[in-house]
């Protein structure tokens, strides 16, 4: 599965309007912490067999904090990292954060 960088605001209302057709993930990530990259190693190997139904944004907090900003005020999240949110409908079905992004999350229960 293809990852889209969300490098843009405007963006997220295309997040919206996709996710009125299939779910759509947003995962968060810090480029300078450890925990976050292990875990976004293992998730990127996870989504690669399982999210063919869904599409997948990818967002770069330190370069874009104010993106991750505006998702917390668009879906109503407390900002965490790494994070991962389920969009759905235009909203946020289920976010998840550390290492429950790896242990609980399950695809199937959203496509």
């Amino acid at each position: 599965m293809n990852r889209i960088a969300l490098t843009n605001l405007n963006q997220l209302q295309d997040i919206v309007r996709e996710s009125k057709h299939k779910p759509v993930l947003i995962f968060k990530h810090s480029t300078r912490c450890g925990i976050s990259r292990g875990v976004f190693s293992k998730f990127e190997k996870k989504i690669d067999s399982e999210a063919e139904n869904m599409m997948y944004y990818y967002l770069d907090l330190l370069n874009f904090r104010d993106i991750s900003n505006e998702i917390s005020k668009m879906f109503g999240v407390h900002h965490q990292s790494p994070q991962l949110l389920v969009i759905k409908e235009g909203k946020s079905i289920a976010d998840f954060s550390h290492y429950d992004i790896i242990s609980l999350f399950n695809f199937k229960e959203y496509i």
